[in-house]
């Protein structure tokens, strides 16, 4: 029979001991997962207006188009070509896609709308009394590329607004998949406004682009 008497008993301060260790456990898989996994990211202006006001808050998929390609409606966060900055402190820009590799894009049909790939969009998310787009275009989004637009369309700093300031360069107008840092799949400040950011149903309806187009 066994004494308990006698078995080794954990010494009372050993919890104080290994907490420094937990602690920096914790922080670096904090900073992994920060890092790779899920960021938190700020909105400082009104481009994606009503959808994400000035300061709220969205967490990012950073893992999102590691094992997927982005998809048309998404919201993305995404490394901006300098040319598009007004600042150096720019760097992270957020916009919702419009048009993937392939697709051609046209503004506008007979009822205002854009269209995609000859599919028209419904888009309740446009902020209210805005057009569709602030000015009438007609671009085939070039390969490994995303055409992308704010919400607030008549005051974003988006695909069209550097189409048309660029002399249309197609190419300083859209963005390359490797500079999309990930998805935003929810806002979560204020808890108030909480709620998912998922997909319009009117990108559903939109065919594949045309073989050659």
């Amino acid at each position: 029979m066994i004494d308990d008497e006698k078995k080794p008993r954990a010494g009372r301060g050993s919890f104080w001991k290994e907490l420094p260790v937990l602690l920096v456990v914790a922080l670096v898989v904090a900073l992994l997962v920060r890092q790779f996994v899920v960021q938190t990211f700020w909105i400082p202006t009104g481009s994606m207006e009503q959808t994400l006001l000035i300061d709220n808050r969205v967490l990012v998929n950073k893992l999102a188009f590691e094992f997927g390609e982005p998809a048309r409606g998404e919201i993305v966060v995404f490394e901006a070509p300098e040319s598009w900055r007004s600042s150096t402190e720019q760097e992270d820009f957020i916009k919702r896609i419009i048009g993937q590799p392939g697709d051609h894009v046209v503004c506008c049909d007979a009822q205002g709308r854009i269209t995609v790939n000859g599919q028209p969009l419904d888009e309740p998310y446009v902020f209210p009394g805005n057009k569709a787009a602030p000015a009438p275009f007609d671009i085939t989004v070039p390969a490994g590329r995303v055409w992308v637009m704010g919400d607030h369309r008549e005051a974003s700093a988006d695909s069209l607004a550097n189409y048309n300031g660029h002399n249309q360069d197609i190419m300083q107008a859209t963005i390359p998949l490797d500079a999309l840092v990930g998805r935003a799949f929810v806002l979560f400040w204020p808890f108030d406004r909480a709620t998912w950011l998922t997909v319009p149903e009117t990108f559903d309806a939109v065919p594949d682009p045309s073989p050659g187009k």
